[in-house]
């Protein structure tokens, strides 16, 4: 189970004591409320706070008979309470309990997976600025385009974690609403202003306007959100295995002492962790389908939503901790080979410096049309006869014809590709 490899934190949050805990919690409030509005005697709402109770396998038990969570629940809280258990609930229809609460394990939850977003932030940073010059090539359709250095992928990498942070704060805030209003949320028994207590009392906002359930779009959200986090990380996770494949080795998971590869080859190193993480980001968005199919209830209300958030709400945000996590270990562990980049930079004979050269002949006065065709002719030969393409433009009298001998080895510097590193780096982390 995936849960052994989250947080203790985030599996706690999902357990039936926290759960069944902020489910007592909205009760006690909502009495507190009706104290304030005179309906509920104040000594009776003391006693209740100092009996409340519930007993997890009693509910279980009294659910076998009753078939209903909520009512199960109340039972075994009465028990408790004795008496004054009447003033329990008093207004209320279960979804208030329900989605409020919801909403509370939704923000524990979302507090988390911030705070991971953040620490895999620093973590990619550190390894930016490692590599921040360390050349390598950079491709487009998996082919040779032009050099890139290691640095640059890391801080492309560290902006988008940026936005995903700002999605996340975002959705956080969008499922931050709570409900007190009732069977079709029209507060027909129950004072809007218990609903505003009981909310600030949640760190919630009250929701508008509602049915009996807050609406499934804001739930949306918030799984369409970790959806596109877990999207970013399968992005890393996939550069990662194509930079570890043996061809081209520019950089490998971190291989432990004892660590097998394959049950039948003893050579194997396999980049595991990114494979998983790949898997991983195929569940997370198909909760995310699931939530899209929650917006559209029933008239006031059906239940099911609920069959499906019972499993996406624990499921996804644990598998969002844990994901996360790996990644924060898999990149700071991650081996860069700085000597393979630069060798497989040089791998096709210079090739990755033909726009420059092009730039050059238009420069001097060639059409583009004849630039292209003067470059693209000795370019082939580099990809055909594993030629130089350097020494074949020296030795192209059509080239020289434009550029001389001077200019033609210039267009070969390397650094003229890396010029704007650090302008990258300044806009990316405003240093």
């Amino acid at each position: 189970m995936i849960e052994r490899y989250s947080r203790p934190e985030m599996t706690r949050i999902w357990e039936a004591q926290n759960r069944y805990q902020k489910w007592l919690d909205v009760e006690i409030y909502a009495c507190e409320a009706h104290v304030q509005l005179g309906n509920i005697p104040a000594d009776a709402v003391e006693r209740i706070k100092a009996k409340a109770r519930f007993d997890v396998p009693r509910i279980d038990e009294i659910e076998k008979t009753v078939k209903h969570d909520v009512i199960a629940f109340l039972t075994s809280v009465a028990d408790y309470i004795g008496d004054d258990s009447r003033f329990v609930h008093l207004g209320l229809t279960s979804s208030d309990v329900l989605d409020t609460s919801f909403a509370m394990l939704l923000q524990e939850a979302s507090d988390l997976i911030i705070d991971d977003i953040r620490r895999l932030m620093e973590t990619i940073k550190k390894r930016a600025y490692e590599h921040r010059n360390t050349p390598m090539i950079g491709r487009s359709h998996g082919i040779h385009a032009e050099p890139v250095t290691f640095g640059i992928k890391m801080a492309l990498w560290y902006d988008e974690m940026r936005r995903n942070l700002r999605r996340m704060e975002a959705a956080r805030e969008t499922i931050s609403y709570g409900k007190i209003s009732g069977a079709v949320g029209t507060f027909a028994n129950i004072d809007p202003r218990v609903e505003e207590y009981v909310c600030a009392r949640a760190g919630l906002k009250p929701a508008p306007c509602s049915t009996q359930v807050i609406q499934r779009d804001r739930h949306a959200e918030f799984f369409s959100t970790l959806a596109i986090i877990a999207s970013s990380i399968e992005k890393f996770a996939v550069e990662i295995r194509h930079l570890q494949r043996t061809e081209v080795l520019e950089a490998e998971e971190f291989f432990s002492k004892g660590q097998k590869g394959s049950s039948a080859m003893p050579h194997k190193r396999n980049p595991v962790l990114s494979e998983n993480l790949t898997g991983l980001a195929r569940l997370i968005r198909g909760y995310a389908v699931s939530a899209f199919e929650n917006v559209p209830l029933w008239h006031e209300r059906d239940i099911s939503h609920s069959s499906v958030e019972r499993i996406i709400g624990p499921d996804a945000t644990i598998l969002m901790d844990f994901m996360l996590n790996r990644t924060i270990g898999l990149i700071g562990n991650l081996v860069v080979y700085p000597d393979n980049m630069m060798k497989n930079l040089n791998l096709m004979g210079g090739l990755f410096n033909s726009q420059r050269v092009l730039l050059k002949l238009a420069t001097a006065g060639a059409s583009r049309e004849r630039a292209y065709e003067l470059v693209q002719r000795n370019a082939m030969k580099v990809w055909e006869q594993k030629k130089d393409l350097q020494e074949e433009l020296l030795n192209d009298p059509d080239v020289r014809g434009f550029l001389s001998e001077s200019d033609i080895r210039d267009s070969f510097d390397l650094s003229y590709h890396l010029k704007h590193v650090d302008t990258i780096f300044t806009r990316v982390f405003g240093e």
